[in-house]
C-alpha cells in the first residue's frame, strides 16, 4: 500500500517562525533542546544544543468536534533536510496512536496503538476501511500530534 507522510508545512512553520505567535495567538517558546524531542518539522528527534521552538498546533482537519490545538516543537530555523519519504526512520520502534478519520473530520473506529514495529501493516490494515480519509499519528504517553498520513 502506498501512503504519504506529511509534516507541518513550510508556509505554517514560516508564519509561526516570523510572527512568534501560535495558532491560538500564544507568544512561541524558545527551547533548546536536551535531545530527543519530537520534531514535527522534519519529522525526527532532536540533538542536544539545537534551537527549538515549542507551540500550539491545530492539525488540519475538516471543521468538527474532533479538532483540536495541542503543543509541538519544531527547529526554530528551518530545517536544512526535509522529511524522509515513508514513516520515519527515526521513529520506528516507538509506540503511536495511529488515529484514523472520515471525511467529515470525525474520528474513526479503526484506531489504533501500534508498537512501532511494523508501521507500514499497521496503516494498510486502517486504510483497508474506504471510510478512512486520514491517519494522524499521536504520541501514546501525551497524546501529541506527531504527523499525518494520507493515501
Amino acid at each position: 500500500m502506498s501512503f504519504r507522510t506529511h509534516a507541518i508545512s513550510d508556509e505554517t512553520l514560516t508564519g509561526v517562525r516570523t510572527s512568534g505567535r501560535d495558532v491560538s495567538g500564544h507568544p512561541v517558546e524558545p527551547v533548546v533542546a536536551t535531545g530527543g524531542e519530537p520534531l514535527r518539522c522534519c519529522l525526527r528527534d532532536a540533538e542536544p544544543g539545537e534551537d527549538l521552538i515549542l507551540f500550539g498546533y491545530e492539525p488540519a482537519l475538516p471543521a468538527s468536534p474532533y479538532r483540536e490545538i495541542g503543543p509541538v516543537f519544531a527547529h526554530a530555523q528551518p530545517c536544512s533536510t526535509p522529511p524522509a519519504a515513508g514513516y520515519p526512520a527515526g521513529w520506528r520502534g516507538r509506540r503511536q496512536v495511529l488515529r484514523a478519520y472520515d471525511k467529515r473530520g470525525w474520528i474513526h473506529p479503526s484506531t489504533r496503538v501500534h508498537d512501532g514495529t511494523d508501521p507500514e501493516a499497521e496503516i494498510a490494515a486502517i486504510f483497508a476501511d474506504p471510510e478512512v480519509d486520514r491517519i494522524h499519528s499521536r504520541n501514546v504517553a501525551y497524546g501529541c500530534y506527531m504527523f499525518a498520513i494520507t493515501r
